[in-house]
Formats: structure tokens, sequence, C-alpha cells
């Protein structure tokens, strides 16, 4: 008897690893497999053009990125490799457990679940300082709780949200395997993207090292990437994948230029209050949605300028000047090669707010995070 007890015993141990592990794979293992905020692909590689005309890729990819990025989008992956790629693996038999908060590069994740944008403050009270804004979905590291507010980590702000916007644990992470985003950082000088996945066809702007595009598709050697209301190709080699959570963004004061006039000044702080809103074709709804021309048209219209709906037209609007000479208000305009098909506010610094895609709604960019075709002034004072 005592024999049979020790034999089932052991049959009841090893399926309660087969289950620990299968689930292991099927939760930890997506966490590690598609989400992993710490996996980036190793690329190192240098941008150039051989004589022939072909461009020179050498890459190096860090072991195990394949899994993760091609799981994310679709393409062959397995639980195995996923588990694999994990830290440590949960197990009846004591083995450490991974802490499933410990993803999307967040120590303790939270994620802000609101309509519209988080006021992050600098102390917890209605009263504090608004330091930042979480846009819905924004990821963040949750550093405490006090009371009604939580402290939390988020990009380059810190500070204090109302704990009830705020999702925490098992809520958060579902939360996040939603929205999550592959996006893919150009680390070379300056990228090329293309109307299709090859070096003959046309280049439809160029990247800056630094920028981050949305992922829409893993191609053999290319990426397929969002440029705007635009799709593109840039070459794996001269990017680094990762999977990322929107992030909260500063309120740190713009810095304008001697000459700017007040309502220059007013027009962009308008502006970037709805930064972190959703975009909407055809919309010109500042906090329900609004396309690239459509939100340029209801900022300009809050202060009795009325402009086209739509980019092109736009361009034509005003005086042109160049982009050395762009102050507060003044209008970007970019293009698949000459033809127009995007406008964004400058809001000096360097930096535009426009709204861009479906994905990332209306956001705050580098003035030349693609090149500029045309760059307007509406505002004469």
């Amino acid at each position: 008897m005592k024999t049979r007890m020790i034999k089932l015993a052991g049959v009841l141990l090893a399926g309660t690893l087969v289950f620990t592990i299968a689930y292991t794979s099927q939760t930890q293992g997506k966490e590690a497999g598609e989400a992993g905020g710490n996996v980036r692909a190793g690329v190192s590689s240098e941008f150039c053009i051989d004589p022939d005309g072909s461009e020179n890729r050498n890459t190096t990819v860090a072991s195990g990125v394949t899994d993760v990025i091609s799981g994310y989008l679709g393409e062959t992956g397995t639980a195995d490799a996923a588990v694999a790629a994990a830290d440590t693996v949960t197990t009846a038999a004591g083995q450490e457990a991974v802490d499933l908060s410990a993803t999307y590069g967040y120590a303790h994740l939270g994620v802000a679940s609101v309509d519209g944008n988080l006021n992050v403050r600098q102390a917890p009270g209605t009263d504090a300082e608004i330091v930042g804004k979480m846009p819905d979905n924004a990821g963040c590291d949750i550093l405490g709780v006090e009371g009604e507010w939580t402290k939390i980590k988020s990009g380059k702000v810190e500070g204090y949200v109302k704990s009830e916007y705020l999702l925490d644990g098992e809520a958060a992470l579902a939360r996040a395997e939603e929205v999550k985003q592959v996006i893919a950082t150009v680390n070379t000088t300056t990228l090329y993207v293309r109307e299709q996945p090859n070096t003959d066809c046309a280049i439809i702007t160029m990247m800056p090292e630094g920028e981050d595009l949305e992922v829409v598709e893993s191609l053999e050697g290319w990426v397929k990437i969002n440029v705007d209301s635009d799709e593109g190709y840039v070459s794996s080699d001269y990017v680094d994948l990762s999977v990322q959570l929107p992030k909260a963004q500063t309120m740190t004061e713009v810095r304008y230029g001697q000459g700017v006039s007040d309502v220059r000044v007013s027009l962009v702080q308008y502006a970037t209050q709805f930064v972190g809103n959703p975009y909407v074709w055809g919309g010109t709804s500042l906090t329900r949605g609004a396309d690239c021309s459509g939100f340029v048209l209801s900022v300009f219209a809050n202060y009795g300028i009325s402009l086209p709906h739509s980019s092109g037209a736009q361009s034509n609007c005003g005086r042109r000047i160049s982009a050395s000479e762009a102050q507060p208000g003044d209008l970007f305009f970019y293009g698949n090669g000459s033809r127009i098909n995007h406008v964004a506010i400058y809001i000096g610094n360097g930096q535009v707010v426009h709204a861009s895609s479906p994905k990332s709604g209306i956001k705050i960019s580098g003035a030349f995070y693609r090149t500029p075709v045309k760059v307007v002034r509406i505002i004469q004072n």
C-alpha cells in the first residue's frame, strides 16, 4: 500500500508540474514572447549604399528576439520559445516565479484607464501643480499609494495620479496585452522610408536617428510601418524593434523665441492640451477625434481663422516660409514625395503637435521627424 501511495503521489506531482508549466507557457510565456518591454532587437549596422545601388545590410540580431517580434505579429512562434525567453518559470516543484507585474519595462506595471488624459500632479491633491499627462492606456511604474492617490513614473514624468483611473495587477496586464504596440526605433543617422519593400522604388521620406515608428508588419528584411496616415517600408537592418505601451508626456514649458505674439503662445497652449486624444479620419473634434487637417482646422477656428479641411488645401493658405523662420503656430506640411498629405502645428523648440494616426492619436513629434515639404505662416503677427 505504501508503494502504491508513493507512485500515486509521484503521478500527481508530475501532473501538477505539467499543468503548471503549460499554464506558465500560456501566461508568462505570452508576456515574455509577445510583450517583453525589455526585449529589443539588438541590430548593429551602418547605413550605406553599395556602388551597385543596393543597401548594405550587416545585421546581428539578439538571441530570442525573432520569436518575440514574430510572435506578436502573427508569424511562427511557440510557447516553448517564449518560456525560454523568460527569466524564470513557476512550477509546483518550487522554482522561482516570474513577477507578472514586471513587464513592458516596468517593475510594477500600472496602466491609465481614463477618457482622454490622466493628470499627473506634483503632490497628492487636486490643488497640486500638473507636471504631466498620461494618455489612456499609457504605462507606468507604480511607486507607492497614498490614500486615494498613487505615485507613478512614466517616461520622464514622476508624480501622483488618482488611483481610481489607474489599473494595477492582472487588470493592468490584461489591458496592456490589448493595447501594446511594436515600435521600430531608427538606429542610423538617416533612414529612407520607401513605397515598397525594395531599394528600386521611390523614397517617401527620411527619418532621423532615434525616431519611433509604428510597426504594421514584419517582412523578410523589411518592416512595414505607419508614417502618420501613410504606410511605408524600412530596412529591418536600421531599426531596433521593441514592444511598448504609450508613456506620459511632460508639461515642460515650451521655450519661445523673441517677438512671438500672445496669440501664438495661446494657440500652442490650446493645441497641446489635446495631446493623447484620438485620431479619426475625416473628424474635426478635438476631444472625440480628428484627422491631421481636421485638428489644425479646429485649433485655428478657435481663434477665428477659417481653414479648409485638407492638408493640401491648407498648404495653399497663408505665406510660404523657410523652416528656419518657423515660429509657434506656423504649419509644417509633409508628403509622399512632393504630394502633401499631412500637416502639423509648430509649437517651438523644434517640435510639432499633430493628429498622427489611429494608433498614436494627437501627439508631439520633432518637427523634422520626417522631411517637411512646405512650411506656411497663417498668423501674420
